[in-house]
């Protein structure tokens, strides 16, 4: 997508909270790999499928620092909860903070530790699982969730395109774009879901549990 149309979209989207305008800014100052920040777009596109689910129960894998899970909170009614997990104990201060900040710490679950180890252990039926993490384990951790997503429940992956890899036959090879490819075609192969791929920043995948 070139900058111009982009700036188009970001211009007819509902503008960014200040809150989280502020934490994209100190991610991009002070955390390696920012662009692993969902953005606005996309933070706006998932607050919108927790309204249109209703949902309040949502699981986030892979938290980063916080952008996403805040995004999605906001959607929530007042006794809904968001589990996000994230292995990385270095940005558990940032994560913390700005949840504070949001107002949203009541409805927010941080668990530091490592998400295939910390998923069996919660007993909830969720209305929708964002999975954001290792690439590596993208299969894994969708049959780790399916039994706790409810029927009409959705799970979304991030990163499905990655950066145009999964097309790349010279760079098809690295584990991440490997497990990548393994998790669309598991995907598609699923009978018990309805599917759709969107080209929404590095590519979503929206998956409906029939």
């Amino acid at each position: 997508m070139n900058k111009e149309l982009e700036r188009y979209i970001e211009a007819h989207t509902n503008e960014e909270p200040s809150v989280l305008a502020d934490l994209q800014r100190r991610t991009h100052l002070q955390n390696l790999r920012p662009r692993m920040l969902s953005g606005n777009l996309q933070g706006q596109f998932l607050r919108m499928l927790c309204s249109l689910l209703g949902a309040r129960r949502v699981l986030e894998i892979g938290t980063y620092t916080g952008y996403a899970a805040i995004s999605m909170a906001a959607a929530l009614p007042d006794d809904g909860l968001l589990y996000t997990i994230d292995i990385n104990d270095e940005l558990e201060d940032t994560v913390n903070e700005y949840i504070t900040k949001s107002g949203y710490g009541d409805k927010i679950k941080f668990i530091q530790g490592d998400a295939l180890t910390v998923v069996p252990t919660l007993q909830e039926t969720f209305d929708l699982v964002f999975i954001d993490a290792d690439k590596r384990q993208y299969a894994d951790y969708y049959r780790l969730v399916f039994d706790k997503v409810r029927r009409g429940g959705l799970i979304v992956a991030d990163d499905v395109l990655w950066d145009d890899k999964v097309l790349k036959d010279d760079e098809r090879k690295d584990v991440q774009t490997i497990g990548i490819l393994d998790f669309n075609e598991m995907v598609k192969r699923d009978e018990r879901v309805e599917k759709v791929m969107l080209p929404l920043r590095h590519g979503l995948y929206l998956i409906r549990k029939k």
